[in-house]
């Protein structure tokens, strides 16, 4: 369906709600470190609809401005996003902060420092479910997450099912970026989700508050309309998908 339109959303939503069936839509926003204007048109734009939000945070980089934001705000909650967001694979292999490149020890002391300082930031906002930065994990690091206090893990596509850890992921991603690091045709985007929605199947939306254009607010705007109040569909924060 590459010419889906909203009303072809909204049609299968109407299928979800006459099954009494509705769709869980959730949202996670990557690499928030602090408050900035891209932060905080988010938060009114989710706000406003009654979207719940969870912020993947860097722990290294983030501060106390960005706690103080969003202490007591309905519907956000907060994912450890790995540690430092630092690259420490080679250029001939994909960027990974938590893959096998280092001892598994060494990137599991980090993340236990990184779950602790959120903690201390953000008290019961944290989720106890990682983040890895460029949706990239080594398996061995995914088997030492539970010990650490983790309880769930967060990457892009389809869940694995023989994961260490339950996965709750996310399935759409607003951003190309492979092409243009714009936000993708709203077409493609909705092709994406109308697939999701006529299969019974939770869909995971993916958002970059620092490097949206006016294509991806636009799409966030228009998608958050048409579902929000759907009774087909129902947003709902990452806590109650854990």
């Amino acid at each position: 369906m590459s010419d889906a339109t909203l009303p072809d959303l909204q049609r299968a939503l109407d299928r979800r709600a006459h099954a009494g069936q509705p769709i869980r839509f959730w949202l996670r926003d990557d690499d928030a470190v602090t408050t900035t204007p891209a932060l905080e048109h988010l938060l009114q734009l989710s706000g406003a609809h009654g979207v719940a939000l969870t912020l993947a945070v860097i722990p290294a980089f983030s501060d106390t401005l960005l706690a103080a934001r969003v202490r007591g705000v309905t519907g956000v909650s907060i994912a450890v996003h790995g540690w430092s967001h630092h690259n420490h694979a080679p250029a001939t292999e994909k960027k990974q902060e938590l893959g096998a490149h280092r001892p598994a020890e060494v990137v599991l002391d980090q993340l236990a420092q990184g779950r602790a300082d959120l903690r201390a930031r953000h008290g019961d906002q944290l989720v106890d479910v990682l983040v890895p930065p460029w949706n990239r994990i080594a398996p061995g690091v995914v088997a030492g997450l539970g010990a650490l206090g983790f309880r769930g893990l967060s990457v892009f596509g389809a869940e694995q099912p023989d994961s260490a850890l339950p996965q709750i992921n996310t399935h759409v991603d607003v951003i190309d970026w492979r092409g243009t690091r714009g936000g993708r045709p709203e077409a493609a985007l909705l092709a994406e989700i109308i697939a999701r929605v006529e299969q019974g199947l939770d869909i995971g939306v993916l958002t970059h508050h620092l490097v949206h254009d006016a294509a991806v607010w636009r799409f966030l705007e228009r998608l958050f309309t048409a579902t929000a109040p759907h009774p087909g569909a129902t947003w709902v924060g990452l806590p109650v998908l854990l």
